[in-house]
């Protein structure tokens, strides 16, 4: 499935910038596109609606409502940029993290100032009374409820890894030689065979035993990050308005004779 994820930023250089981030991270240069006063279908004069959606007309995947719609085009009315990315289900939340990191405007905080300042959407699909020769009519115009989704950011997870020095104690058994010398007194004859006065060396070498350090690395553990999915059912309760028309008749009937 594909959603479109918009974004508004007050300078072209930032949007600009915001379009490059995208496609760095695989998006298309024809999933990825900034609208301004230039964009086929945008009105300096009027508000999109069903019938005529503006400049909505060529961004297939953007379900609005009416107010997120008007505070974007009122944005791009005073000189702003609308960035929008037709992305993957699976690809959503890292074109949402790329946007959040760039120079992006809260559309909302800034409609609200907008309305303080004394801006007010105006209203769809009223008309005036149409006259018609002698007869004149008053439209009756009712609203209906349109629910449609957008894309919010809920924060993250950030996982990082260290290292850490542990001490480690261990004992070793090592062995050392050692080189004796016992005189043991000897009471006896000389032999013929043997020369008592020959000059004479004997050598004796020893060994021992050292410690000797060695480190091995093994995987223990993994941890993984990743994004699972669910859906939930939110109940939305809005009020929609309609025109009633109350007839009062104040006509005179003649008196029968």
């Amino acid at each position: 499935m594909t959603r479109t994820i918009t974004a508004f930023f007050d300078d072209r250089s930032d949007a600009q910038a915001a379009v490059e981030r995208l496609q760095a991270a695989g998006l298309g240069a024809d999933d990825v596109r900034i609208h301004d006063k230039s964009s086929p279908g945008y009105r300096d004069d009027s508000y999109s609606s069903g019938s005529q959606p503006g400049i909505w007309a060529s961004i297939k995947n953007a379900f609005l409502p009416d107010d997120d719609r008007h505070a974007y085009e009122e944005g791009v009315r005073r000189g702003g940029y609308l960035v929008t990315a037709d992305v993957d289900e699976a690809r959503a939340d890292a074109a949402v993290r790329v946007l959040e990191e760039a120079n992006t405007i809260d559309i909302d905080e800034r409609s609200q100032q907008w309305r303080a300042e004394g801006w007010n959407r105006p209203a769809q699909g009223l008309a005036a009374v149409e006259h018609t020769g002698s007869e004149q009519a008053i439209p009756v115009v009712e609203e209906q409820l349109v629910v449609g989704k957008r894309e919010v950011a809920r924060g993250g997870v950030k996982v990082r890894s260290y290292v850490t020095e542990t001490p480690v104690h261990e004992q070793v058994r090592l062995r050392e030689q050692h080189v004796e010398i016992e005189r043991v007194p000897v009471n006896q004859p000389l032999s013929a065979v043997d020369d008592a006065f020959q000059e004479r060396s004997i050598e004796v070498s020893t060994t021992g035993e050292e410690a000797v350090i060695g480190k091995t690395a093994r995987v223990v553990e993994e941890v993984r990050v990743f994004n699972s999915e669910d859906e939930r059912v939110e109940d939305v309760q809005d009020t929609v308005r309609r025109t009633d028309v109350d007839i009062e008749d104040t006509r005179t009937r003649p008196e029968p004779r």
